[in-house]
């Protein structure tokens, strides 16, 4: 489902990528490590083709970097979810308003919109909270309206950039058990993230960024 090819990324003088070549299958749980500022949100950006490689190929699907034209990504990224670490919620919209509008922005029938964000609502256990404006909510209650925006779309793949990383451990646990069921119904999940104590609590599979490419790794017992 994804696969990098020989990919060099460069910007300027600075390379943040090279030869480096992945695969990933469907359904898979992925979490990506590395030191800060080795790669891994840049990983992520070539993955939703938000920039494309210097060299070699990137395929998402059925979407190849070497042949995608500017009028195929938007395609693309609504076959792919995204969360943010800091919620990127418009503060002046509801939660349901704030989930609402990433299926607005897709031309998505209105008989449509409320019984599926009625939907992800619930499974990310906010159905009470629907009429809440972000300023109410906890951290970790803003991720999972985050969460449940990138959902709204049934995406095949969610990607996590540090999505716990301003959570207290509780609300992480919270997040990642949403993470867990969203991946058992087939859902692959690829997770940015620097707290090795996560991966303990859900095993999956590990990539580490080094080196400018990607290395399997088999994580210790903490």
């Amino acid at each position: 489902m994804i696969e990098f090819h020989d990919v060099r990324l460069s910007f300027g003088p600075q390379t943040i990528f090279e030869h480096a070549n992945l695969m990933i299958g469907e359904g898979e749980f992925v979490y990506v490590i590395g030191e800060t500022g080795i790669g891994k949100s840049t990983f992520l950006r070539l993955l939703y083709m938000d920039i494309l490689p210097s060299y070699g190929r990137v395929r998402i699907g059925g979407y190849d970097s070497t042949a995608v034209s500017r009028g195929d990504i938007p395609f693309l990224r609504r076959t792919i979810g995204i969360v943010f670490q800091d919620f990127r919620l418009l503060d002046d919209r509801s939660v349901f308003e704030n989930i609402a509008f990433a299926l607005h922005v897709t031309n998505a029938k209105q008989k449509m919109i409320n019984p599926k964000v009625t939907r992800v609502l619930s499974e990310v256990g906010l159905s009470a909270k629907a009429d809440a404006m972000p300023g109410d909510l906890s951290g970790g209650e803003k991720q999972r309206v985050a969460i449940a925006r990138a959902l709204v779309n049934d995406p095949v793949i969610l990607l996590a950039d540090e999505a716990t990383g301003n959570l207290d451990p509780n609300a992480s646990r919270e997040i990642l058990a949403i993470f867990d069921r969203i991946n058992k119904r087939g859902t692959a999940i690829i997770m940015a993230t620097h707290d090795y104590s996560l991966i303990s609590q859900r095993p999956g599979r590990v990539i580490k960024i080094q080196e400018k490419s990607f290395f399997d790794v088999v994580m210790q017992e903490q």
